[in-house]
């Protein structure tokens, strides 16, 4: 279930601050020295970086 695009535009990742775009059921740091991926979990995000998976 896609997020609400004015909810996006105000997200931001919580460890370095950068925007996050929408990758399938995950929300991706755009930040190039970051790029955690947090869940969405019946269409809320869990915006915490203990539970953010590292890049690949």
């Amino acid at each position: 279930m896609p997020l609400e695009a004015g909810l996006l535009e105000i997200l931001a990742c919580p460890a370095c601050h950068a925007p996050i775009t929408e990758q399938d059921d995950e929300l991706v740091c755009t930040g190039q020295d970051c790029g955690l991926a947090y869940p969405v979990r019946d269409g809320i995000p869990v915006l915490l970086v203990d539970e953010a998976r590292r890049p690949a």
